[in-house]
């Protein structure tokens, strides 16, 4: 626990009096949007078992999620809706989304942590991390708060299309997922770039949060 906060801590004591974490939900899924946030944590506000969001029981995600917003000092966050993902691709619709979060910030941050990516158009001082959600507090709370924003958009959506059950897989390409797509066919949230999804030859992906799906390559 303390591990995160000192990461963090650690660029603050360089003179990073701003030190904002982004990360996103949803690169894995075969249908829905992807979204990032990017949070900037005060000093010294521990908030006792923040972790990785895919580490995080879903029933606790909102109490995590509300925590983060009673103390952040600035969060923003970006969304890249199917259109956009299939038109793009998903590496690029990620970074769009990222670069959404950031300028929704009400002041840009002195550096920017993010998980395993890089944002050249973003004009601030950057540190790519991998598997940052473990390392970093703040990309640990922009983990929660991209896993939940985009939970409660597949929740908004399962009332327009309750036939696909995205209330219970988000989108994810699991068993009971492929299987309702083959039988009655794709609805206009699914990402015609997804391998599959036009053909309905769907491979076996992604069963949940925390793996990779089978999509289009993508640069």
């Amino acid at each position: 626990m303390r591990g995160l906060y000192s990461y963090d801590s650690s660029f603050r004591a360089r003179g990073y009096a701003r030190v904002a974490g982004m990360d996103e939900a949803g690169r894995g899924p075969m249908a829905g949007p992807v979204v990032a946030a990017c949070v900037v944590l005060p000093e010294g506000h521990v908030i006792k078992g923040l972790r990785d969001s895919k580490l995080i029981p879903e029933k606790d995600r909102e109490k995590f999620f509300r925590k983060v917003m009673d103390c952040a000092l600035d969060v923003g966050v970006g969304v890249s809706d199917v259109e956009t993902i299939d038109s793009l691709n998903i590496y690029q619709a990620t970074k769009l989304a990222m670069r959404r979060a950031v300028t929704r910030l009400t002041e840009p941050p002195d550096i920017l942590l993010i998980d395993a990516v890089k944002l050249p158009e973003v004009q601030v001082k950057q540190v790519s991390i991998i598997k940052g959600e473990l390392k970093s507090a703040s990309i640990a709370a922009a983990s929660v708060i991209a896993k939940y924003v985009r939970d409660r958009m597949m929740y908004h959506y399962h009332k327009l299309y309750p036939q696909y059950g995205f209330d219970r897989h988000k989108g994810y390409c699991t068993k009971e997922h492929r299987e309702i797509v083959q039988k009655i066919g794709p609805c206009p949230l699914h990402r015609k770039s997804w391998e599959g999804v036009m053909t309905l030859e769907l491979p076996f992906g992604d069963e949940g949060e925390s793996g990779q799906s089978k999509r289009r390559k993508s640069n």
